[in-house]
């Protein structure tokens, strides 16, 4: 995982905690599913809007561990609309230079999901313009959890003792990623709820009230710019 730079004036690495679908359609007297599906149009918006300003990584948090709590039926339709977003937009994105990345623990996906998201992951593989990275059934501690195994296993007969931070980094879930540079949750919430617990330890955090479907270009240009007035000294002190 590379090493933050000082103060760049554009975010290479932008996380964002999509909150707000369901309150986005319940303002509008609309099944939840509605507003899940008017959030996964945002996203590509979001997704062109930061290829277009040069953001290399775009990460969102599409599905996180704890969302299996949620009734079945909502469950059943957040499935299914992956599986159709994979399928519509796939083309898309290939045309126009997207990667995608999808981590987070996928065996508890239907193998049909699973098959999905390999072939498109193959398909846009050699994609340069900007990386996607949907985070589905992904919680930050399991990404820890997992990368620990994982090094481990790569290192059968040493104790946990000779463990690092150089040394785990490579084994998480995003180690094609720089660390995050940007974190953005929309909706009105002020937490990251176990989202990139590590690959955001200095991001910088933006909140706002803006319900995902709502959460326009401008918006995030808003936040860019704010990005680029702070001041990220990365534990250092600040000039005297």
């Amino acid at each position: 995982m590379s090493t933050p730079t000082a103060n760049p004036t554009l975010p290479q690495h932008i996380a964002i905690i999509m909150d707000g679908n369901r309150r986005w359609a319940k303002n509008k007297f609309m099944p939840a599913a509605v507003g899940h599906a008017a959030g996964a149009k945002r996203v590509r918006d979001i997704v062109k809007a930061c290829a277009d300003m040069g953001v290399a990584h775009l990460s969102i948090f599409a599905f996180s561990t704890e969302n299996w709590k949620r009734p079945a039926d909502e469950v059943t339709s957040l499935m299914n609309l992956f599986m159709t977003y994979l399928q519509k937009e796939v083309n898309n994105m290939n045309q126009n230079g997207v990667r995608l990345k999808v981590v987070g623990d996928k065996t508890r996906f239907a193998p049909m999901l699973q098959d999905l998201i390999a072939r498109a992951e193959t398909q846009t593989a050699n994609n340069t313009r900007i990386t996607l990275t949907v985070c589905a059934n992904y919680g930050g501690r399991w990404d820890l959890i997992q990368a620990t195994r994982a090094w481990q296993e790569a290192h059968p007969g040493q104790t946990l003792q000779r463990l690092t931070e150089e040394g785990l980094a490579p084994y998480l879930s995003t180690a094609y990623a720089p660390e995050v540079d940007l974190l953005i949750r929309t909706g009105g919430e002020s937490r990251v709820s176990n989202f990139m617990l590590w690959q955001a330890a200095y991001a910088e955090l933006f909140f706002t009230d803006d319900l995902w479907p709502d959460f326009s270009p401008a918006r995030l240009q808003e936040a860019i710019v704010w990005f680029a007035g702070r001041d990220r000294r990365f534990g250092s002190s600040a000039p005297l």
